[in-house]
């Protein structure tokens, strides 16, 4: 089994990224080049420029990866790179290098679901690092994991919820092997999306989701009414636990048309490309009471949400450990909110540190460790699969 080091990489939207984690869960190193200054000149991923920009990084990040965790490439045991979902222009960077990459090592390819790696971003950072050379490799992982989701028996639900995506998931670990249930999804836009499209519309940098979660402090929740449908795609037995933010961007474009708000937005908007690098105190300087209050409603009404529909399922599951991860796992008024609810009704909470929040390659190196560990390995064919599905 070698010394259990995978190399990560990660290229699935705008973070060029690469790591190397021994046993799914002992971080070596973690480097991530972003293109956030890039796209912020466009509100929003560019697509093309995301792909240019992977075949700029790539190279260097790798480098500094294996540099960082003080190995050189022939000591690394498995290449392990995102599959899906994402940009296919952007995922076939990171493959095509992977797939070269392990082919001149002559070590085994292993094939990440991203969203799979965003779970994982939780469960490396609970579990220990077990280096027992007398143990099967299906064992250490087994052990490895087990400590973040007690008896591994159990189903843990797992929150997913980003720029691009919001699941929720049943995970269970299977003779060292996760295995994972897709119990509900956004059936438009995802979380993170509706928080940069938001801030867009109140004149906010991108990416909005940071800027909405810092301004929140400084209005009150209340402010405004904002109501969710409930979604019901499944049956009394099988119940949904779907989302949709669709509608509460509509209703903030609403709001603001009809209290007469555009013209401060536009002034906002141009203040602030005038400002290299905005502060806290810059931007709010720039919000008015009912701007402000608005912002606070809006993330009170979409925390409140992810909430309920997770503790519904949760409770229909009887589940008792949460896991919380991607992008929007990062937004503090979400953590406390979680927290505060999970204790009440005596479930735990997980969520990932911030830099393990968002993209990075060391949750896909971590995912990869059981797939090493059984075998699973990626032939010559691999290819991007942009709307790749987890369970």
């Amino acid at each position: 089994m070698g010394n259990g080091l995978i190399l990560g990489i990660e290229s699935s939207c705008d973070e060029t990224a690469a790591a190397v984690v021994r046993a799914g869960s002992d971080v070596l190193s973690n480097v991530v080049a972003t293109q956030m200054q890039m796209h912020a000149l466009y509100g929003g991923v560019v697509p093309e420029l995301a792909s240019r920009e992977h075949l700029r990084n790539i190279v260097p990040v790798v480098r500094e990866s294996l540099r960082q965790a003080g190995i050189e490439a022939k000591d690394v045991d498995a290449v392990a790179v995102t599959a899906g979902p994402g940009l296919a222009g952007a995922l076939l960077v990171g493959i095509s290098y992977a797939k070269a990459y392990a082919y001149a090592l002559g070590k085994p390819l292993i094939a990440v679901n991203h969203l799979e790696g965003h779970i994982h971003a939780v469960l490396m950072e609970s579990s220990e690092s077990i280096h027992k050379s007398s143990e099967s490799a299906s064992q250490r992982v087994s052990e490895s994991v087990g400590s973040v989701v007690g008896d591994a028996a159990g189903n843990t639900l797992a929150l997913v919820v980003s720029g691009g995506h919001t699941h929720l998931y049943l995970a269970s670990l299977d003779e060292g092997v996760w295995r994972y249930r897709n119990v509900g999804r956004t059936v438009d836009d995802a979380a993170g999306e509706a928080y940069d499209k938001v801030a867009k519309l109140l004149g906010l940098g991108y990416p909005g989701g940071p800027w909405i979660d810092r301004l929140s402090a400084f209005g009150n929740p209340r402010a405004v009414p904002f109501r969710f449908v409930e979604i019901n795609r499944g049956t009394v037995d099988e119940p949904s636990f779907d989302f949709s933010f669709s509608g509460i961007k509509t209703a903030v474009l609403r709001y603001i048309e009809t209290h007469g708000m555009k013209g401060a937005i536009e002034d906002r908007r141009a203040a602030l490309e005038k400002i290299a690098s905005p502060a806290l105190d810059d931007v709010r300087a720039l919000c008015d009471a009912a701007t402000l209050d608005l912002i606070a409603s809006f993330q009170a009404a979409v925390v409140g949400n992810l909430i309920r529909q997770t503790m519904a399922a949760a409770q229909h599951f009887g589940a008792k450990r949460i896991v919380v991860s991607g992008g929007v796992a990062a937004n503090r008024e979400l953590r406390a909110r979680f927290e505060a609810e999970a204790g009440k009704r005596g479930l735990t909470v997980r969520f990932p540190a911030a830099d393990l929040s968002t993209d990075n390659a060391a949750m896909i190196a971590a995912a990869a460790w059981s797939k090493f560990a059984q075998g699973e390995f990626a032939g010559p064919t691999l290819n991007a699969t942009p709307q790749l599905r987890l369970g």
